[in-house]
């Protein structure tokens, strides 16, 4: 016969429990999004971090590591969370690791200026650990806005945890955090528990389930892993991810003692005669947090300017207008571009004659030696000259734009981006955050595939990922760039052309948007059909810049990381294309048969084989379908660096280009199939080869019945 109490579980060490490090104090970093915690994090680690996936999730991981006091440190910057209810992936990871991965210290990063709302997170995380350090971020900001905190006081209504005030973009009290968690880890600090009070019949309910988990043999391993209090109430709450947690980490199901599990099914039956079900139980246990974090920031706040967020609210009535926000957005837009375009010309130009400088000398050493001339053509010809191509074309456009938009999030515009698109996303069927991913993909899709993870729903992340290529990547500009100059505003540089290029590519921009609009209701109407998800969209404070930073983040995560696996993609697609152009059957090779072949379809949406097949074989890379185009009608047998703009307006005249040429080769750009690159991402976001093959065909197909329909028509009027 089993005894009452939870013991008679053989619980064993977490099978699932992370090995992060043997020697280290593991330290975990909580708070809600938009607080500095990741500032906080680069701050402590500096640049002795990396990203990956939490087990099982598409959500990012990161781990770092900083050493003080010549004691190694951790840090493991969870999820930013509103709460640690499991209404999302982010939700459970910050649950899970706080409870099961026993951190050694939980640091708390909370925003100083909104310190109410930050508190409800804050005391839920005290309930599972006493282990904490409040760091009471942005101080620098409240203090700006004649917010004066009693860090003192705040500290005694939270059970003695330290308080810590920072101003992490400048590394202020940065040493003092460190100090903290030092003393936490250690458990030097002296602190007391605080609970908060649910009301009689909840806390009587929660101590009779207690009771039943704290026998006299107390199981004092179990203790060192989750409170029981807190634990009480998760059982009492019916809540399944936890018992699927607990289960996973542990080996066993948490309810297997029938006995306790009669403890809580009797005070269920309690509850609901008190009309409280698992449903209005949480919302009575929200209650009482956000009244006890009310009662908290009155005693410890103060503020001499109840107005401090006037200039905020002015700002955002004007970018959030509907008047004035869209077209805000559509003239930041064209800036972004205009930028990206005009500043990306002159160092593709001086990076490819560098590279390409670079290749005539190792043609001199492959030649002096004795390699066969056919295997310097494959190494040099083929996989160095693509990869100059990809570099060369990429990198600088990338430089530009992705500090650029990372200069739009650091100051707080891009939610309200999201929030202006949000209504038109729902209509879609869709998630207001589509609008950020959306944004991303400008700069690469793949990027922008993997920054669907901040989307919840599993049905409204698809979509989004299935969509992302209908906005167009810098791989795919430089095309674009190239056939508005040559066909609609003339050769010559002036700034006035500059300027109508842009326009018209932002026009052919919002085109791609509109198909996302499209297509994306399209799905949730049929292979993805549900009922748009709500959210919270908070919009931040604005902040000030910091360029140096912005600068050096978009370079090391965004730029060189996209470049890396174009690169990783490309080399390889160098080696297909030199061996088509340089295998002859009767007199002709390999690349011109395919183009031959395919010349009769590509015909009937505005195209020709040859424009076909190089899209064909740019899918590991759109940068170089344009140097294949040339490359095949200039009857060459690797890429050709481009001409001048006049001559290769003539070439692609002399092989029957026109107005309808030029237009259906814009849109087929627009919306084709994702680059290697991107499928590669899209496979490893959704595990599934099912949802890449549909995220390849779906934009393929659009691309093609568009390109179909826009090429007869313009042959019925004749242009």
């Amino acid at each position: 016969m089993k005894s009452n109490n939870i013991s008679t579980i053989e619980l064993r060490t977490p099978k699932n429990k992370t090995s992060i490090c043997k020697n280290c104090k593991i330290i975990a970093v909580a708070g809600n999004p938009n607080v500095g915690k990741s500032t906080v994090f680069n701050a402590l680690t500096g640049l002795n971090q990396h990203t990956g996936n939490w087990p099982g999730k598409t959500v990012e991981r990161a781990q770092g590591k900083y050493t003080y006091n010549e004691k190694e440190y951790s840090l493991i910057d969870i999820p930013g969370t509103y709460s640690l209810s499991s209404n999302s992936p982010e939700e459970e990871i910050a649950r899970d690791f706080i409870c099961f991965e026993n951190p050694d210290a939980v640091i708390v990063v909370m925003d100083a200026t909104c310190l109410e709302r930050n508190l409800n997170l804050t005391l839920q995380i005290l309930e599972l650990t006493r282990n904490v350090v409040v760091c009471l971020n942005l101080i620098d900001e409240a203090k700006r806005k004649n917010i004066t905190i009693d860090k003192d006081e705040l500290s005694l209504q939270l059970g003695g945890v330290p308080v810590i005030e920072t101003n992490a973009r400048d590394k202020v009290g940065i040493k003092n955090l460190m100090d903290a968690v030092e003393s936490v880890s250690e458990r030097k600090t002296k602190v007391f528990n605080i609970k908060t009070n649910y009301g009689e019949c909840l806390e009587n309910s929660i101590e009779k389930v207690q009771k039943s988990l704290i026998p006299d043999n107390h199981n004092q391993y179990l203790s060192n892993y989750i409170d029981y209090r807190w634990l009480s109430i998760r059982l009492l709450e019916e809540d399944s991810s936890f018992k699927k947690s607990f289960k996973t980490y542990f080996g066993e199901d948490i309810c297997e003692n029938p006995e306790i599990l009669q403890v809580i099914s009797n005070e269920r039956k309690k509850l609901k005669l008190e009309n409280i079900n698992s449903r209005t139980l949480k919302d009575k246990i929200v209650e009482s947090v956000v009244k006890k974090a009310e009662t908290i920031y009155k005693i410890c706040v103060s503020e001499k300017n109840a107005d401090y967020q006037c200039a905020d609210r002015i700002i955002d009535k004007f970018l959030t207008s509907p008047l004035t926000g869209f077209p805000t957005m559509i003239i930041l837009l064209l800036g972004i571009f205009w930028i990206t375009i005009t500043g990306a010309n002159y160092p593709s130009e001086l990076i490819s004659s560098v590279l390409f400088g670079f290749e005539e000398k190792l043609i001199e050493i492959f030649s002096t030696s004795e390699v066969p001339p056919w295997l310097y053509g494959i190494l040099i010809s083929g996989v160095y000259r693509t990869l100059a191509w990809v570099v060369s074309v990429m990198l600088p456009p990338m430089a530009i734009f992705f500090p650029l938009f990372t200069l739009l999030e650091d100051v707080g515009y891009l939610p309200r981006i999201a929030f202006n698109l949000d209504s038109i996303f729902k209509k879609c069927g869709s998630h207001g955050k589509q609008a950020l991913t959306m944004c991303m993909g400008f700069g690469c899709n793949a990027c922008g595939v993997t920054g669907c993870r901040i989307i919840d729903s599993p049905r409204e992340r698809l979509i989004a990922i299935l969509t992302n290529n209908f906005v167009p990547c810098n791989g795919r500009f430089p095309i674009l760039i190239s056939i508005i100059g040559m066909f609609f505003i003339g050769q010559s540089f002036t700034i006035a052309n500059s300027v109508l290029s842009t326009l018209i590519l932002t026009l052919t921009i919002i085109f791609g948007v509109g198909i996302t609009f499209i297509v994306s209701k399209l799905l949730s109407l049929t292979l993805l059909k549900g009922i748009p998800s709500s959210f919270i969209l908070e919009l931040p404070p604005y902040r000030k810049h910091q360029f140096g930073k912005v600068l050096i983040r978009s370079l090391l995560d965004r730029t060189i990381y996209v470049l890396g696996r174009a690169v990783a993609v490309a080399a390889p697609a160098g080696l297909i294309i030199w061996i088509m152009a340089n295998t002859y059957i009767n007199q002709m090779s390999l690349l011109a048969y395919c183009s031959n072949f395919l010349d009769p379809f590509a015909k009937m949406i505005g195209l020709d084989g040859v424009i076909l097949m190089a899209f064909i074989l740019g899918f590991p890379a759109n940068e170089i379908a344009f140097p294949i185009i040339i490359m095949s009608y200039m009857c060459g047998d690797c890429l050709i660096n481009v001409p001048t703009a006049s001559e290769l307006h003539t070439l692609l005249v002399s092989h029957g280009w026109n107005y309808t040429t030029a237009i259906c080769v814009m849109l087929f750009s627009l919306m084709h199939f994702p680059c290697g690159t991107t499928c590669w991402t899209i496979k490893k976001e959704t595990g599934s080869l099912k949802w890449t093959a549909l995220a390849f065909l779906l934009p393929t197909a659009v691309g093609i019945i568009i390109c179909f329909i826009v090429a007869n028509l313009m042959r019925l009027i004749a242009i």
